[in-house]
């Protein structure tokens, strides 16, 4: 009989369906964001400025931030897990990369925000 250990944390299809859902997120708001782009009279300072105050685009930018931002947060996470076999070295690039994409996610927003 063949004993088997069971290691690791079952990420398998949870990360699998989250990296589709976050890369649909983003490909949806990339096309919005070229629709935009394509329909704008002018391409200036102004009319940048128009389209980024409205609500629609700001919000769907803050999707595409929280998307964007767990996409990565996975995709690191899994090369590490797979790739990083010390412990501490594994947890310390973790705590790292966490800092970090918060630290994107937040300035992101102060420039979405921000005045």
């Amino acid at each position: 009989m063949v004993n088997r250990e069971v290691v690791g944390a079952h990420y398998g299809l949870r990360d699998w369906l989250a990296q589709r859902i976050t890369a649909v997120i983003m490909l949806v708001f990339t096309l919005l964001l070229l629709m935009a782009l394509v329909t704008l009279p002018k391409f200036d300072f102004w009319h940048w400025q128009a389209l980024w105050s409205l609500s629609l685009m700001r919000y769907a930018a803050l999707l595409f931030l929280v998307a964007l931002l767990y996409h990565a947060w996975v995709g690191i996470r899994n090369i590490f897990m797979d790739y990083i076999k010390a412990s501490g070295l594994r947890l310390t690039l973790y705590v790292v990369v966490i800092l970090a994409l918060i630290s994107f996610g937040a300035w992101t927003i102060q420039i979405l925000w921000g005045k």
